[in-house]
């Protein structure tokens, strides 16, 4: 999706835990019907509620609601976030890219990391949580669309990490991640999924032991509906549960 198109969505900003409950059922009401069409038990598809510039005030509200998980892009804000309600029953998943510098701050928190992209990361990551006594679980980041702006793996670069990452033993990978062009073009973004369906179905059948569950996590407020029908067991979604964002996803990704 465009950036105007992407803009120009009514997303209800959701502020009292009523409000969370009516776009939660909505967005899960779309999930079951892509499902549907194609095929699918709606219960494969996880929903990943994102959080990011959310203040915490509103967050509380949204657990109350049902939130159990919730999807942040930039370490520090999940990690302050991650102090600051640590007193509800959530999990945190870190769902954008990270530096080595931050490793620690994931592995003391996280209980999913969703943008695994280099060997230095997994590095990194592994000697922080050994150090903790914790595990991780993974998705491994490929950028399915080739921009430049996007972070991830070359499709090609996929099957050397992933032989790689069984030296990692406090990483359990789940599966891959992608972001799909930001497009009206429904082909191009439906090619990012098919993409990533693929190179999961190609390693399975090489080594399924590589890709532990083999997850697709794809699929964001503005192109859920297709990733769904592409095969994604679950989907970010962040305004069409929160609601609109001063800052597009295309200015946040993927810083």
């Amino acid at each position: 999706m465009t950036e105007s198109a992407e803009q120009s969505r009514q997303y209800t900003t959701a502020v009292a835990v009523e409000d969370f409950r009516r776009n939660i059922a909505a967005v899960q009401a779309r999930i079951d019907a892509a499902a549907r069409r194609a095929g699918r038990d709606p219960a494969q598809v996880q929903l990943l509620p994102v959080s990011k510039t959310v203040p915490e005030e509103r967050i509380v509200n949204a657990v109350a609601a049902g939130c159990r998980r919730l999807g942040e892009n930039k370490v520090q804000e999940a990690k302050r976030k991650h102090g600051a309600l640590a007193d509800l029953d959530v999990s945190w998943s870190v769902i954008g890219h990270l530096q080595t510098n931050k490793a620690k701050d994931v592995a003391a928190f996280a209980d999913e990391f969703q943008a695994l992209d280099s060997l230095r990361v997994a590095e990194a990551l592994d000697r922080r949580l050994q150090a903790a006594g914790r595990g991780l679980d993974v998705y491994v980041q490929v950028n399915t669309s080739g921009e430049d702006s996007k972070y991830g793996l070359a499709p090609d670069e996929l099957p050397a990490l992933l032989r790689q990452l069984p030296n990692y033993s406090a990483l359990r990978v789940r599966g891959l991640m992608t972001l799909a062009v930001f497009s009206d073009d429904t082909d191009r973004v439906r090619s990012c999924f098919r993409l990533l369906r693929d190179l999961r179905d190609r390693t399975r059948d090489v080594d399924p032991d590589l890709l532990g569950d083999g997850g697709l996590s794809m699929g964001m407020s503005g192109d859920y509906e297709l990733a769904v029908e592409e095969g994604s067991t679950c989907v970010r979604v962040g305004q069409a549960i929160f609601g609109a964002r001063a800052t597009p996803d295309s200015m946040y990704w993927p810083g």
